[in-house]
């Protein structure tokens, strides 16, 4: 097991589903006290909070819209109200609204920088004023490929996950000298319910893509994330680390 220090809390926006339910129970499993959040899917929220107790760990919930900065602040002062202290956040919370670039509406433009992009930066401006004042915190953004490399039909989404990769390094400096590392995790396909929607069709073009030939696995990404966010990463910071099976190569 990775090093982590008894106690520690961490946040995962977007926790109720596919990555970042994932992402929550591997940190349970950790040991750190966990806040799920969400926006809209309240009972697969609660569902999740009940596979972490299952594994003996403690979750709280609660329902934020990360685009609004009020609820953003309300979220960070509920966790320090319930646990007294936050360690780690992971900006996992993205929507998609796809059009091709030359139909796409401002509110579909709009929409999807406001969660994937505004919605990391709130969180990071208020969760990283308790790990400053303890000299410890681990943040840890949730890119994608496309921001890397582009996506058709996605100006938006690529955008925004190109933008969060630039917000990691600069935060990454800013917070370095007060022990605060902030990385970036860039996931190309993976199996969630979005993947599963795919038409055989589909799939096996998105798979001729891919030199390892498969999708990946929500544990395959939050393995990574529970590793930057432990001890053992303390001198890891302002990275973006793609798990995509050699797509972008």
């Amino acid at each position: 097991m990775l090093e982590v220090k008894q106690g520690r809390v961490a946040l995962v926006t977007g926790s109720s589903r596919g990555i970042g339910r994932a992402i929550a129970l591997e940190l349970a499993r950790q040991g750190y006290r966990l806040v799920i959040n969400y926006r809209t899917a309240e009972n697969a929220a609660d569902r999740v909070r009940q596979e972490i107790a299952a594994l003996g760990a403690e979750a709280l919930v609660e329902r934020a819209d990360v685009s609004v900065e009020s609820d953003v602040r309300a979220l960070v002062e509920k966790t320090l109200a319930q646990f007294g202290r936050l360690d780690v956040l992971v900006n996992n919370a993205g929507i998609l609204q796809d059009n091709f670039v030359s139909f796409m509406s401002e509110q579909e433009w709009d929409a999807v920088i406001d969660i994937n992009l505004k919605g990391a930066f709130l969180c990071i401006k208020h969760a990283s004023k308790p790990m400053v004042k303890q000299r410890w915190g681990r943040i840890i953004n949730i890119s994608s490929d496309a921001g890397l490399m582009g996506d058709m039909r996605r100006a938006n989404y690529s955008a925004a996950k190109a933008g969060l990769i630039g917000l990691t390094k600069a935060a990454a400096r800013e917070l370095a000298a007060r022990g605060v590392t902030v990385n970036a995790i860039a996931p190309g396909y993976i199996e969630t319910e979005m993947t599963s929607q795919l038409s055989e069709g589909k799939r096996s073009q998105m798979l001729t893509r891919i030199p390892m030939q498969r999708f990946g696995e929500p544990e395959e990404i939050a393995h990574a994330v529970a590793f930057l966010a432990s001890e053992d990463a303390g001198y890891i910071t302002g990275q973006v680390f793609s798990i995509d099976g050699g797509l972008h190569t």
